[in-house]
């Protein structure tokens, strides 16, 4: 268990988009998997980040990461950027680094796989304090990131939504995986000193879907939005 440039828009068309389904009134908690296709006791956590990206007040992402290449399988979606992510995540709060793991909130790392230990974190993590919402802006899209009383760092995901992967070798060889919110890629909207801010996005390709999340300097996720790719 232990352990791009940016998509251009001319890459696709902009996507087609719908907010998440069935309203809510508590801001969105940020769910991280990190997460491989060469890590045996992976799957069953990414179907449960698959189940939780139904839950409209939380946002999910699976980051895959790379430092698993030489384990017999080279996961098509690893990115060095996950695994620096997860670095910095298990850094700032004192973990190893394990996969897989799931960070809530920037807040509290736990084994990806322990269903009521993820879902525990999502229940008692502090809520997000810092509102981010979605609009519409023109012909695209823009992100509208509420004061925060303190500096932020807005971070722009990209994700694939749902992907099947037949996995000839290494430990799940032989296996097909269903996996969910699989990061393509993701952008800096920059650094600032939390004053509300309205930020226009770049242009999504169509079929992915998008998620903002405000942090603070220690990584705490202070507020997250997200616009859903419609299937």
């Amino acid at each position: 268990m232990r352990r791009r440039g940016f998509l251009a828009g001319a890459a696709g068309a902009l996507a087609a988009w719908a907010p998440p389904a069935g309203a809510h009134t508590a801001p969105p908690v940020a769910v991280e998997l990190f997460t491989t296709q060469g890590c045996i006791a992976c799957p069953p956590a990414d179907r449960l980040l698959g189940e939780l990206a139904r839950d409209p007040s939380v946002v999910a992402l699976a980051w895959h990461v790379d430092y698993w290449r030489s384990r017999g399988w080279s996961d098509p979606f690893a990115m060095r950027l996950a695994s620096e992510r997860h670095h910095a995540y298990a850094s700032r709060l004192g973990e190893d680094i394990y996969t897989p793991a799931v960070v809530v909130g920037g807040a509290r790392m736990v084994i990806g796989y322990e269903r009521e230990s993820v879902r525990t974190a999502i229940r008692t993590v502090p809520a997000s304090a810092v509102p981010v919402s979605m609009v519409a802006d023109g012909d695209g899209f823009a992100v509208e990131v509420g004061a925060a009383g303190q500096q932020v760092s807005a971070l722009l995901a990209l994700y694939q939504p749902e992907h099947v992967t037949d996995v000839a070798s290494g430990e799940n060889g032989g296996r097909q995986l269903h996996e969910y919110r699989i990061v393509r890629n993701a952008v800096s909207l920059g650094i600032w000193d939390g004053s509300a801010r309205r930020l226009r996005l770049p242009p999504v390709p169509e079929g992915f879907g998008a998620a903002v999340l405000v942090q603070a300097t220690d990584l705490r996720v202070l507020g997250a939005g997200e616009l859903r790719a419609v299937a």
